[in-house]
């Protein structure tokens, strides 16, 4: 492969650009397949400098999964204009179509060796806990006040978006509408008594 021409880049910007790089790689290949030495060529710098950067290939891999994350929830962003199950829908379609866009990605990490590192696993919990807040901060709107019982069915439901999504992917057998439609609906379902979850629902 032919070394890239070097670019002089602010620490800060070179630092973006080796998790970038490792970020498009990611879509390409498995998160512990990604070589530093392969970035390091990509980016036309010297392996050791890469690692003037990142303390190790663990903490340069950690780096990317940071960054994945942080973009899926910049792309899934709720609308806080809309009515509050309107916005549920919102992103959870925003959510559907990222996965759908980055799916080789979201496989990788949700399944991969990574998902069994610690340091990875706080990685995507606290992305998770972030999912959890932004739904569970639309419920007084609702009417319906937060709690332990809720918390813990809203985290119960994310676990099953995850694994719905990723079955999805590898084999839609449904639609996208029907997939988007299966999750919005299971929500108030899990979190709401049957009676509650109906009128939510307009059933």
């Amino acid at each position: 492969m032919a070394v890239t021409k070097r670019t002089r880049l602010s620490p800060e910007e070179r630092r973006a650009q080796l998790i970038d790089l490792g970020a498009r790689m990611l879509a390409e290949r498995p998160l512990e397949q990604i070589s530093v030495e392969e970035i390091a060529d990509q980016a036309g710098v010297s392996r050791g400098l890469l690692f003037h950067y990142f303390a190790s290939k663990h903490d340069f891999h950690l780096a990317i999964v940071r960054h994945t994350n942080v973009e899926m929830l910049a792309h899934t962003e709720p609308d806080l204009s809309l009515e509050p199950l309107e916005i549920l829908r919102s992103a959870i379609t925003s959510y559907i179509d990222y996965v759908s866009e980055n799916r080789n990605t979201y496989v990788s990490l949700l399944r991969g060796t990574a998902s069994g590192d610690p340091e990875m696993r706080d990685e995507f919990e606290r992305t998770r806990a972030t999912m959890a807040e932004r739904i569970i901060l639309q419920l007084p709107k609702l009417g319906i006040e937060p709690g332990p019982r809720i918390t813990l069915a809203v985290r119960g439901w994310i676990a099953f978006v995850e694994e719905a999504t990723i079955s999805w992917l590898k084999d839609p057998e449904i639609t996208r509408e029907e997939l988007i439609d299966l999750i919005v609906t299971a929500l108030p379902a899990v979190a709401l008594s049957s009676e509650t979850a109906a009128a939510l629902l307009g059933a």
